[in-house]
């Protein structure tokens, strides 16, 4: 193992300005999950998202995506459609709801939810006396789905689009926000993702009705009364003053932060160029615009895939296999999958580069030289 110090996959980027505002929560005392922060912050992403639609600021993107599936009216037995090839946040809420989650494969243009899968699987579920009563679809790694086609299917069969932009916040598809293209948006600030909030996620909402009802949600349903009254279940989801004051400062920064991991995608285009059989993820088309939060690879085979990521990690290095596939995974193996195997293809041969927007010079360096040396042995 190297000594040199180590290189992250996404590591956390301050900007600046993020100590003034949680000095200012201090000041005030506003401590809680409410405050000027929390509200400022929320207008913040509004302003950025340039959408006429509502933010909640919440603990996390998964609770995000927990309280869409409640809002779209997801109860004990019901189906979700999702998208397979994601991390588990994306489906776990399914089944905080009791519902049955009904995987769907990739396509190989974007790696996210294939649309010809998608309405396979809506035709069957119908066929089977079952209609879904909402689709959760990716955008994975920063790379817009196909929202065109998706939303046609959506509206077409009236189920509802949750937009699951956690990874995505800057990039945009047609000329719009991705969180703005569904019906429900999801964003994620956790440590590791564009901007950071330490902690913490935000749902995008269709109208300032449906803002209160999550945040009431958020805010463990408490009734209009003197005392504590409970008429529904109510959860602790909603962000912190504090954490929200780091989101301030970071929302300064993002066009720079997206800027920074494209000059990262660009490295990546240009080093690779000369080698066939490694293929990155990019745009299909100029419709899509990816904040490029991870650079990803397809290598010939899953042997060539590891010997990179262990030659990366003997020079301290971090790099990640893509996400294992919801359908492959233990404890969502018996739900129902419908689609073809580029899902599980992309798994075996997929590696997530180093694609931080505070990597420098040197470090751009020392992935080279370490990457240029795997495939010049190989």
């Amino acid at each position: 193992m190297s000594n040199t110090t180590k290189i992250w996959l996404s590591s956390p980027h301050m900007g600046g300005n993020e100590q003034k505002y949680i000095q200012e929560a201090f000041q005030d005392n506003w401590i809680a999950p409410l405050g000027p922060n929390v509200t400022g912050f929320e207008e913040d992403i509004k302003k950025y998202l340039n959408t006429p639609k509502e933010i909640a600021a919440l603990s996390s993107g998964t609770a995000a995506i927990h309280l869409s599936l409640i809002l779209a009216g997801v109860k004990a037995g019901d189906e979700v459609l999702c998208q397979s090839l994601t991390f588990s946040a994306s489906a776990n809420p399914i089944l905080y709801q009791g519902a049955t989650p009904i995987f769907i494969d990739s396509e190989e243009s974007t790696w996210n939810i294939c649309p010809i899968a998608l309405e396979n699987a809506i035709q069957d579920r119908i066929q089977k006396g079952k209609k879904p009563k909402a689709i959760i679809a990716v955008h994975l790694y920063g790379m817009p789905f196909n929202a065109e086609t998706l939303t046609a299917i959506a509206n077409k069969y009236e189920i509802p689009l949750i937009e699951d932009s956690a990874e995505a916040l800057g990039s945009t598809y047609k000329g719009k926000k991705c969180g703005t293209l569904g019906t429900f948006g999801i964003l994620s600030f956790n440590g590791n993702k564009i901007i950071t909030t330490s902690g913490g996620g935000a749902l995008v909402c269709p109208n300032k009705e449906t803002k209160d009802k999550a945040v009431f949600f958020a805010t463990q349903s408490r009734d209009n009364a003197p005392h504590y009254q409970h008429s529904e279940i109510g959860y602790n989801y909603r962000m912190s003053n504090i954490c929200a004051g780091i989101g301030r400062g970071q929302m300064e920064v993002i066009d720079q932060r997206v800027s920074q991991r494209r000059t990262m995608q660009a490295f990546y285009d240009e080093l690779f160029k000369p080698y066939e059989g490694i293929t990155l993820l990019k745009e299909p088309s100029s419709d899509y615009f990816s904040n490029h939060w991870l650079s990803a690879i397809i290598m010939n085979s899953e042997e060539e895939r590891e010997g990179l990521r262990l030659a990366l990690e003997q020079e301290n290095i971090e790099s990640r296999p893509l996400w294992k596939p919801m359908h492959l995974q233990p404890v969502f193996h018996q739900f129902p999958y419908y689609g073809e195997k580029v899902a599980e293809n992309l798994f075996a041969k997929g590696l997530c580069l180093p694609s931080g927007s505070n990597l420098t010079n040197q470090d751009r360096e020392r992935i080279q030289n370490a990457i240029l040396k795997y495939l010049k042995n190989k």
